[in-house]
C-alpha cells in the first residue's frame, strides 16, 4: 500500500468543537461596503481583465513595430508576416481580455507570442 497509516493530524492540533473559527482581521475590522464585491468576482476579476487587455495591447504594439522594422530590412517574407500574425492574435486576446474572457486571452497571448518567436527563428 502507498499510504501512511498515521497521515491524520495529531489530536493536539485540532480545534475544539465548541471553539468558533477566529476572524484573522479581528473583531474590530470594518466590514466591506455594500457596493463592493469582495472575493474573486469583484476586484480580482476587474484586475484580471485590465491585465489581460493591457498585456495584449503592449504585445500587439511590440509585434507590429517588429513587423515594420523587419519589413524595412532585408529579412525574408515570412518574418514580418509572423510578427504581424502574432500581433493580430494578441489584439484578439486584448479584446477578449477586456470582455472578461481572461483564460482564453491568456492562451491567445501565449500563442501570439509563440508565433512571433517562430518568426524570429525564420530570421
Amino acid at each position: 500500500m502507498s499510504g501512511r497509516a498515521d497521515s491524520d493530524t495529531p489530536p493536539d492540533t485540532r480545534p475544539e468543537p465548541d471553539e468558533a473559527p477566529r476572524d484573522p482581521a479581528g473583531p474590530d475590522a470594518p466590514s466591506p461596503a455594500p457596493d463592493e464585491e469582495p472575493g474573486p468576482d469583484g476586484s480580482r476579476a476587474r484586475r484580471a481583465r485590465f491585465v489581460a487587455a493591457g498585456t495584449g495591447a503592449v504585445l500587439s504594439v511590440a509585434g507590429l513595430a517588429a513587423a515594420l522594422l523587419r519589413l524595412a530590412g532585408p529579412a525574408p517574407a515570412p518574418v514580418p508576416a509572423a510578427y504581424a500574425g502574432g500581433a493580430a492574435v494578441c489584439v484578439l486576446a486584448a479584446v477578449l481580455g477586456s470582455r472578461g474572457r481572461t483564460r482564453r486571452a491568456l492562451w491567445l497571448l501565449i500563442a501570439g507570442l509563440m508565433v512571433m518567436a517562430l518568426g524570429d527563428q525564420f530570421d
